[in-house]
């Protein structure tokens, strides 16, 4: 019993350092003046997602914030190290949690878009971005209860270089 107790206290931690491994990366370059870098609280979406207007528009983005539970972003644009930190989140990505779902390379950019699956499989509950190229870098990471279908829509509203590329998602009918 007492080693069953260890192996599971062990898978626990293993679960947890992977979670982490993002969050980790993201606070590893937070305070590098080169870098911009976005947080959005899951109070905010809370918030914007009770704000009622007459306008059409905002109706079709509520609808897809108002089970968003956070956003982070770090950007940068004039880098001269943009593919080695695509490589390195890569490599801290914990691949057994996530599923790809679009990898684009046109010239030296590279783009890829992953997503995590809640536990039940029927919702997507992290949608991960990362871009590449030799003088840019972006991780985008959106959290909540993911609907493939209007995050195209999502894209047009960040201002946020390398979200432009969520608008090439189109989920399998």
């Amino acid at each position: 019993m007492p080693l069953l107790s260890f192996l599971l206290l062990a898978a626990h931690f293993q679960a947890t350092a992977q979670n982490d491994a993002i969050t980790q990366f993201f606070k590893q370059y937070a305070e590098d003046e080169r870098f911009t870098v976005v947080y959005v609280a899951p109070k905010l979406f809370s918030m914007v997602s009770k704000i009622e207007t007459d306008d059409a528009d905002w109706d079709k983005m509520r609808d897809v914030v108002k089970n968003l539970t956070g956003l982070r972003v770090l950007s940068a644009d004039s880098i001269s190290d943009g593919l080695s930190l695509y490589r390195n989140a890569l490599d801290k990505l914990p691949a057994s949690e996530y599923s790809e779902l679009l990898t684009v390379r046109d010239g030296n950019e590279n783009v890829r878009i992953w997503t995590k699956d809640s536990k039940s499989g029927s919702v997507i509950e992290e949608l991960l971005l990362i871009v590449g190229s030799p003088d840019s870098f972006t991780l985008l990471s959106l959290t909540g209860k993911i609907n493939l279908e209007n995050i195209s829509s999502l894209s047009k509203t960040l201002d946020i270089e390398g979200a432009e590329h969520l608008e090439k998602i189109h989920p399998k009918n």
